[in-house]
């Protein structure tokens, strides 16, 4: 408005009047917060992306210059100049698989912590799937990746690749990865058995292409030998870590006429799956047939009865492999480490010595 409150004009040709087009307003940049806050450059920037590290004090008076002057950071401009999305990928093979819910909460805890947020890609254990998500990576959409398989998806890029593996194993030295030991917790598990009384144990495979399982299997195999009871192949049935690769599991062992009081199982989605198969045969657990699983679930404690299951930490192995991650990140010469946190045995209600009467 002018100084007598009409609109001010321009010119046109032939006399016409037209409005003058209004003027952009000029972003404000981080200097000019600091200046007018009085505060370094670095002070400003922690204050708008690590608010955490700053005292209250400081971060109130700078939040309250960037309300006045208008200030809008450029989180493109950041990304670009600091090489930071602070977005991580944690890639997991199935969403449903509720052994997962917990490792992924503990990587969101420690990611929220460090002002990291994290994107969640299921993979169902396709190549092109991984691959999508790595090269996320590759073009400075994330900074790093947390895998839950076996295998490393190809980054394109130089020097250490920012992943960590988690739950499973990778061959590459150069990977940090964080497990549990699958041969002695599967071991444990079988030895309890055995000193129930149990002799003809089954147990039901995972996919044969995941190292755990394979340890898993070994766990189990050097348990019997242990207890110098023969092994019997006869009594390995294959499956998939699902409900009904359990129940087809039983269905198949029994349909074989296989003699079993105990069943170890992978996991403990075939371990229920088990379970379902056995009291649709009129067989009682533990009564007629003992059952342990793996990975202590949380539907593991609500089944009827309770399931015995070997317990992974699996919030510990989330936030373990986020803390790896942020170093690793933080400092590309971190040596790779391989950290293996501790199993336990859970004993419920699904195992008991056998029953005389079979």
């Amino acid at each position: 408005m002018s100084a007598d409150g009409s609109k001010r004009k321009g010119q046109g040709r032939k006399g016409a009047s037209t409005d003058v087009a209004k003027q952009p307003v000029r972003g404000r940049t981080v200097k000019e917060i600091a200046a007018a806050a009085n505060v370094s450059v670095a002070t400003v920037s922690r204050a708008l992306q690590r608010p955490e590290i700053v005292s209250e004090i400081t971060r109130q008076h700078i939040h309250d210059v960037v309300r006045r002057l208008g200030y809008t950071p450029n989180a493109l401009a950041r990304n670009l100049r600091t090489a930071r999305t602070r977005l991580i990928v944690a890639l997991l093979p199935d969403i449903a698989n509720p052994f997962f819910s917990e490792v992924i909460r503990g990587i969101e805890q420690v990611a929220h912590e460090s002002g990291y947020s994290v994107l969640l890609g299921e993979t169902q254990g396709s190549l092109v799937r991984e691959q999508a998500y790595a090269d996320m990576v590759a073009a400075r959409q994330a900074d790093g990746i947390i895998t839950m398989s076996p295998r490393v998806p190809s980054i394109p890029i130089q020097g250490r690749l920012p992943v960590v593996n988690a739950c499973e194993y990778v061959k590459d030295a150069q990977i940090s990865s964080v497990f549990v030991d699958n041969v002695s917790a599967a071991g444990v598990a079988v030895d309890y058995l055995v000193m129930l009384g149990h002799r003809d144990i089954a147990f039901i495979a995972g996919p044969p292409a995941s190292p755990i399982c394979v340890d898993r299997e070994q766990g189990y195999r050097q348990a019997l030998q242990r207890a110098e009871i023969a092994i019997n192949p006869a009594l390995t049935a294959a499956g998939d870590f699902s409900i009904e690769a359990g129940e087809r599991a039983i269905e198949l062992l029994l349909s074989q006429g296989q003699s079993f009081t105990a069943v170890f199982c992978s996991n403990d989605e075939m371990a229920i799956g088990a379970m379902r198969a056995l009291n649709a045969r009129g067989l009682r657990v533990p009564d007629d047939v003992s059952i342990v699983g793996f990975d202590d679930i949380r539907f593991a404690r609500y089944t009827t009865p309770a399931l015995t299951t070997v317990a992974q930490p699996k919030n510990a192995l989330g936030r373990e492999a986020m803390g790896m991650l942020i170093e690793l990140l933080n400092d590309s010469d971190v040596p790779p480490r391989k950290r293996i946190l501790s199993a336990d045995l859970i004993v419920r209600g699904t195992t008991a010595p056998p029953s005389r009467r079979r």
